[in-house]
């Protein structure tokens, strides 16, 4: 039998997975657990010669020398937007692509034996992030990475099609399943029926997609809480008259894709001028001093760890610290659940949509089954509870099941 690799290149994290000649599945180990996060550390050393370092090496080399690094994360958020085409780093031309190989490389290079002669399949989302995504480029630019990678013959398949094909294989009777795959950058569904066999079928039944999900989230907490201590909502002089600061600032920042844009000396020469007539000039230096000392991912580790601890317990502390800079603010979920209101709306809306592609109503789905560590946030949970009652649902897997559901595709295509 052919071996079939199944590779999640996500958002924030990528995982790698193998269908071995035995049938069995399973995740494959880049010597730093099964899940590999989705970053890329770039920095110049002697004679100008350019290193990169990705996954957790990229992160140990960042805190290293943080001001002497291009620390780029959320590189698929970017895959389907027309306006990236390259950004200049050392001196250097880097197009998306090209970064995203440089990822690639590094992730799969310890598998590079187990990819020889094997059916590759990758996932891509439904819908792919960012308000003017285009789907078809985006999906063009993700092959074209892995070809830049050495694999220019891969499969692609839906995300949330992968899942629910790992979810699917445990199943010994006909159902219809709805999957929902929450990662950083998207949420995904798909309705499908499954009929065990064998041979096992599998028939696509709908699809739909939103390109926000973690991120999305994340967001809401640094704009609610962060931000402001930042300057946001203050106003600035212009000739005597007040002025609010302007908010395209805090968009990007609050944004991990787009935090590393506010280096360019045009931004921050913007913000300095601000700053001389600003209501509280404190605010901005803090903020000039986040970015131009590449403070944003420890910022992202505490708020990513807020947002978790919210899942868990009614209140959560978000603590931050960064020179004389200090957040240290409770979050109700309360508060948190009525921030992201506008996210979950979209990702309802998504759930609906499907299940109108599908032509069904809710009663008609035996099953649901949710992935992707956003699926933890019990809010999101509650979308499908509502929606097909909690008894129908399953979990489980969060970070590998579209991996190991890309390989198990893979296995039945051979």
């Amino acid at each position: 039998m052919r071996p079939a690799i199944g590779i999640d290149f996500g958002t924030t994290n990528s995982v790698v997975a193998a269908r071995r000649p035995d049938g069995r599945v399973v995740a494959l180990d880049p010597a730093a657990g099964a899940v590999f996060r989705s970053v890329l550390c770039l920095w110049q050393e002697a004679r100008g010669v350019t290193r990169h370092a990705a996954g957790p090496a990229a992160i140990e080399a960042y805190l290293e020398d943080p001001l002497a690094s291009r620390l780029i994360m959320s590189m698929k958020s970017y895959l389907a937007q027309r306006s990236f085409r390259e950004t200049r780093i050392h001196g250097r031309g880097w197009t998306l692509e090209a970064l995203v190989a440089a990822f690639l490389r590094d992730l799969l290079g310890p598998f590079a034996a187990e990819l020889q002669g094997a059916r590759i399949m990758v996932g891509r989302p439904v819908r792919f992030a960012g308000e003017t995504a285009d789907d078809a480029y985006g999906e063009e630019r993700l092959r074209a990475a892995f070809a830049e990678a050495g694999l220019p013959e891969v499969e692609v398949a839906l995300e949330p099609a992968a899942a629910g094909h790992r979810f699917a294989s445990s199943l010994d009777h006909p159902a219809t399943v709805l999957v929902g795959d929450f990662g950083g950058g998207t949420s995904d569904i798909s309705v499908m029926r499954f009929e065990p066999g064998p041979p096992r079928r599998v028939v696509p039944l709908g699809h739909a997609g939103v390109g926000i999900a973690g991120d999305a989230l994340d967001y809401r907490i640094i704009d609610q809480v962060v931000s402001p201590r930042l300057g946001k909502g203050d106003d600035y002089r212009v000739w005597g008259k007040p002025m609010p600061i302007p908010v395209g600032w805090y968009l990007s920042f609050a944004r991990w894709h787009q935090l590393s844009l506010m280096r360019a000396p045009k931004v921050l020469a913007d913000i300095a001028e601000v700053m001389r007539t600003a209501e509280h000039p404190e605010k901005l230096r803090h903020l000039v001093m986040l970015v131009e000392e590449e403070a944003g991912y420890a910022l992202y580790r505490a708020v990513s760890g807020a947002k978790a601890a919210l899942s868990r317990a009614e209140t959560a502390v978000l603590d931050f610290r960064h020179e004389d800079f200090v957040v240290q603010a409770e979050i109700a979920r309360a508060d948190f659940e009525a921030w992201i209101a506008p996210d979950l709306a979209r990702m309802g809306a998504a759930v609906d949509a499907a299940l109108a592609d599908a032509g069904l109503a809710p009663g008609a789905v035996d099953r649901v089954f949710l992935t992707g560590g956003t699926s933890l946030v019990p809010a999101v949970r509650r979308l499908f509870e509502t929606r097909f009652g909690a008894e129908r649902i399953a979990g489980g897997g969060e970070f590998v099941s579209v991996a190991e559901g890309l390989a198990l595709m893979g296995g039945e295509r051979g």
